[in-house]
């Protein structure tokens, strides 16, 4: 009998956690990064370019729009500002723009996972040095996110890319 009472008892708990379970599973832009969150990464290139920064992020979610500030400050001491506009077109998908980006990234979401693939001009001014970014963000079990990516130019890999996001 008191073996029967367990399994009720464990029953009824996994019941009422399943649903939050599978809450924090799904993953949305706006629920991570509206307000103020923080970031660590690494950007490392076949051609030796190997840059640590830090990214301070200010998230604004409109209803329809997630604006996404990112503060960033390079080990070597420089900085510099990107802001990022998603406009969710459905659930689970997003496009998105930033000043340096050529056109649109497409993002889709599949539970804890986004994925996105889109162009950057990585030296703005006369002459252009388009890139393709592949980016995977991924809802850590503990809140955090990690955003892996690889770069490729002309289809082939060039650099990688890992930022680890936590919120305050």
């Amino acid at each position: 009998m008191r073996n029967a009472h367990r399994l009720i008892a464990t029953a009824v708990l996994s019941f009422l956690l399943l649903p939050g379970i599978a809450a924090a599973r799904d993953f949305r832009l706006e629920a991570f990064f509206a307000g103020k969150s923080s970031a660590v990464g690494r950007f490392q290139a076949i051609n030796g370019v190997d840059r640590r920064f830090k990214v301070a992020l200010t998230g604004r979610w409109n209803g329809k729009v997630l604006s996404l500030r990112e503060d960033f400050v390079y080990a070597d001491g420089e900085r510099d500002r990107k802001t990022w506009h998603f406009t969710k077109t459905e659930p689970g998908r997003y496009t998105g723009t930033r000043e340096d980006v050529v056109g649109e990234a497409m993002v889709k979401v599949t539970g804890n996972v986004a994925r996105y693939s889109y162009l950057v001009d990585i030296d703005p001014g006369v002459g252009k040095n388009i890139v393709r970014f592949h980016d995977t963000l991924r809802l850590m079990p503990d809140g955090t996110l990690l955003n892996t990516a690889w770069v490729s130019k002309f289809a082939f890999p060039v650099a990688k890319v890992r930022v680890d996001f936590s919120k305050p």
